[in-house]
C-alpha cells in the first residue's frame, strides 16, 4: 500500500539491491560452491588468531617463541582475503554505488549488470593473465626446474609459492563466475 503524502515519481520502480546471505541465483551452481567454501576461510581466520594467542603464550609465558605461527598465519589471512574477493562475486556483496542504480527501471538495469559483468571478466582475466606471469616465477626455476618460491625466513616455508599459485586458481574460478553471472543477467527478463 502506497504512503499518499510520498508524490509517485519520488517511488524507485525496482526493489534496491540488498547483499545476500548466500549466492544469488545469477551466480549459479559455481556460486553456490563458492559460497559453501566461505565457512572454511571463517574458521581459517578463527584459527590463525588462536594461532598467535599460542605465540603469545609461548613467547612471554615460557620464553620459547615459535618460528613458524607469524607466517602461518599471514599465510592463512591472505588466502581469506584472496578467496573472499571471489565471495564476494557469487554473493553479489561487493561495494557499489546504488544512488544511480536502484533508480534504474528493470531492463536498463539488467542492461548494467550485463555491462558491469562483462568489464569485470576482462579486468579478472587480465589480472590472471599478471598473476600467471607471476606464478611462473614463483614456481619454476629459469632452468624449468620445479621449485616453489620459500619465505627466505629461518623456517623458510613455500608459502609464498603456494599464495602465487592459490591467487592464479582464484582469479581464473573469479573469471567464470563473471561469465556465469553475464550469461544469466542476459538471459533474465528485465522486471
Amino acid at each position: 500500500m502506497s504512503d499518499p503524502n510520498i508524490p509517485k515519481d519520488s517511488v524507485t520502480p525496482t526493489e534496491p539491491v540488498e547483499p545476500s546471505d548466500e549466492a544469488i541465483p545469477e551466480a549459479g551452481l559455481l556460486g553456490r560452491v563458492i559460497n559453501s567454501f566461505g565457512i572454511l576461510f571463517a574458521l581459517g581466520i578463527l584459527a590463525s588468531a588462536f594461532i598467535l594467542m599460542i605465540e603469545v603464550v609461548m613467547r612471554y609465558g615460557f620464553n620459547a617463541p615459535t618460528f613458524w605461527a607469524h607466517e602461518t598465519v599471514i599465510f592463512i589471512n591472505a588466502c581469506a582475503f584472496v578467496f573472499g574477493g571471489l565471495y564476494v562475486v557469487a554473493r553479489n556483496g561487493h561495494i557499489r554505488v546504488v544512488l544511480i542504480y536502484n533508480h534504474l527501471s528493470g531492463g536498463l538495469r539488467r542492461a548494467f549488470d550485463v555491462g558491469i559483468s562483462i568489464t569485470c571478466l576482462v579486468a579478472t582475466i587480465f589480472f590472471g593473465w599478471a598473476a600467471w606471469a607471476v606464478l611462473v616465477r614463483a614456481v619454476w626455476t629459469p632452468t624449468g626446474e620445479l621449485r616453489l618460491e620459500t619465505s627466505g625466513s629461518a623456517w623458510n616455508p613455500p608459502t609464498p609459492g603456494m599464495l602465487k599459485i592459490f591467487l592464479f586458481v582464484i582469479l581464473v574460478m573469479m573469471a567464470v563466475q563473471f561469465a556465469v553471472l553475464t550469461v544469466n543477467y542476459f538471459r533474465k527478463p528485465g522486471r
